[in-house]
């Protein structure tokens, strides 16, 4: 079981921490949210959550609660700029089918 990140993910969440000034790594989840179910939860970690599942990647502490690493399994996150857009994707092995807009799966 891992979960890991994109060098480019890794980079940019290491510029992010450095500018926050505070910050043990990143927190992934997910929700029961939205059109086909669930949504991804991605925070900030000041500290490590006491029970979570700790991943490293690219120098960078990935932490995930039990009970979503069900769901993200084999999850690599990734950064990407297109155009005007920019922000973090989730490339999700598990993923069945995902709504028109992309912010919601199910497996």
């Amino acid at each position: 079981m891992a979960v890991t990140l994109s060098e480019r993910a890794a980079q940019h969440v290491t510029n992010y921490l450095t500018k926050r000034g505070k910050g043990v790594g990143i927190r992934l989840g997910v929700r029961t949210t939205g059109c086909s179910g669930m949504a991804y939860k991605l925070e900030f970690a000041d500290e490590a959550p006491a029970g979570d599942e700790v991943f490293t990647s690219y120098g960078v502490t990935v932490f995930v609660d039990p009970k979503s690493l069900v769901y993200i399994d084999g999850t690599e996150l990734d950064y990407s700029r297109e155009g005007l857009n920019e922000g973090f994707k989730f490339n999700n092995p598990n993923v069945k089918n995902e709504c028109g807009c992309g912010e919601s799966f199910n497996v």
